[in-house]
């Protein structure tokens, strides 16, 4: 099994995808507050951020939750990069696992990026690799054994078996939640983890971080190392790897506070 094959990112599934949400009647004279971007990880769509999102337009906040293509560190940061350059005023970014490699790289350059979040989130230095980032820590249990890789054309996709998914990140789920997820789970492209990230946005952007204190995928003794690393404000709670489902009004909170 090579080194590619020993490390997997997580995210979030569920029914409903990605969508520009609009604000809100009640808010719509309200053209100040910044337009927050959700970005998923890998295993994922962006239906993991329906709650926050909900709660965010609820707020009088206008939101996008576009699909990661999770091709590649480059390929899906330049993507979002597109995306954001289609947007005017400023933009708060918040992403989850895998997103966290896109948003620090997507925005750096972007001077309407006045806040990042991240999400039990990898918050890369330049160099960094996502098997240096969880495995810097003990405490992963996602190992080889709990992804099947599926060939295509051009490599190999990473997904999580079924009979592990809940345990590995999802465990403060409900089963049948964790069933769904596992079922409309997106893989991320293997080369994926072998690639270094570039500039890190958040050596000029501020940041803030979600740490989960119950994740099993990327272990809080991680994600503390790279919040502080990023100089980003911490907020902890209990939660699994998937704190923005389980805990969507910390979640909304956090981001609603770094809009400030």
């Amino acid at each position: 099994m090579t080194t590619t094959r020993r490390t997997v990112l997580a995210g979030t599934a569920a029914a409903v995808t990605g969508a520009v949400l609009a604000e809100p009647a009640a808010h719509a004279h309200n053209r100040s507050r910044p337009t927050v971007v959700l970005v998923h990880g890998a295993f994922a769509d962006a239906s993991g951020w329906y709650e926050v999102a909900g709660r965010l337009v609820r707020d009088g906040f206008p939101v996008l939750a576009p699909a990661n293509p999770l091709r590649g560190v480059a390929a899906d940061s330049a993507y979002l990069a597109s995306i954001l350059a289609t947007l005017s005023g400023p933009i708060v970014l918040a992403a989850h696992s895998y997103g966290g490699m896109v948003i620090t790289n997507a925005a750096t350059g972007n001077a309407n990026v006045k806040a990042l979040v991240y999400v039990a989130a990898f918050a890369p230095d330049e160099g960094d690799t996502l098997p240096a980032l969880q495995y810097r820590f003990p405490g992963s249990t996602v190992t080889p054994e709990a992804l099947d890789f599926r060939p295509h054309p051009a490599g190999a996709d990473g997904y999580i078996k079924k009979d592990l998914f809940r345990d590995a990140f999802a465990g403060d789920l409900p089963k049948a939640t964790a069933a769904l997820m596992w079922a409309g789970q997106r893989p991320l492209n293997a080369a994926t983890f072998e690639e270094p990230s570039g500039v890190p946005a958040w050596r000029s952007i501020p940041s803030w971080y979600l740490a989960a204190r119950n994740d099993r995928v990327v272990p809080v003794a991680a994600q503390r190392f790279m919040a502080q690393r990023a100089g980003s404000r911490v907020t902890e709670i209990a939660a699994s790897h998937v704190a923005m489902m389980s805990q969507p009004a910390a979640t909304a909170d956090l981001i609603t506070h770094a809009a400030r």
